[in-house]
């Protein structure tokens, strides 16, 4: 599994080699989380991010907006709906690809 932790080190690289690209990330990055931002209240948009970070698998960020999603208001059982949620869709993905599957061989039938 990779480790950010270890790699942190090297944002130094990135913020030197774009410092304008980095200060935009990180304010629209500050928006969308701020608690006073969106229709959405603050937990909500944590769990969404819970759920994002599973499915691209940055452990990071699953670590970082599971405990925000809590400290925002979000239960341990929310955090694991939007888990769950994330596998249901990333499980149904593999499925709808499985289409190409089994078309590819009714092609050849």
């Amino acid at each position: 599994m990779h480790s950010h932790h270890e790699e942190a080190q090297f944002m130094a690289d990135i913020k030197e080699a774009a410092p304008e690209m980095v200060s935009a990330f990180f304010g629209f990055d500050k928006a969308v989380f701020s608690k006073d931002t969106g229709n959405l209240d603050l937990a909500t948009r944590e769990l969404i991010a819970v759920g994002v970070a599973v499915t691209t698998q940055c452990p990071f960020c699953i670590e970082d907006h599971a405990k925000r999603a809590v400290k925002a208001g979000a239960s341990k059982a929310d955090v694991a709906e939007a888990v769950m949620v994330a596998a249901a869709l990333r499980a149904g993905g593999g499925v709808t690809h499985g289409w190409k599957a089994m078309k590819s061989i009714a092609e050849d039938e």
